[in-house]
């Protein structure tokens, strides 16, 4: 009739880390994309980039305008 000994650190960091990993899980289902939703998404960001760079005007004549003020 001898129990089982138990090393209590190494039961209670397996708990905490079947928790975590459950959470984690959780977080997978709730947040995640798929690659081909993280791809088309980078797509879409991109082309609003490019439209929005096509419709900026040049009112500098290519430079951008010097910081004249002299607090250095």
């Amino acid at each position: 009739m001898s129990a089982e000994i138990v090393n209590l650190r190494k039961a209670r960091k397996a708990r905490d880390r079947l928790a975590k990993e459950k959470q984690a899980e959780e977080n997978r289902v709730k947040f995640g994309r798929t690659k081909a939703e993280r791809q088309q998404a980078d797509a879409d960001k991109g082309l609003s980039v490019r439209r929005l760079d096509a419709h900026k005007r040049d009112i500098w004549g290519g430079e951008e305008p010097s910081d004249d003020r002299g607090d250095a």
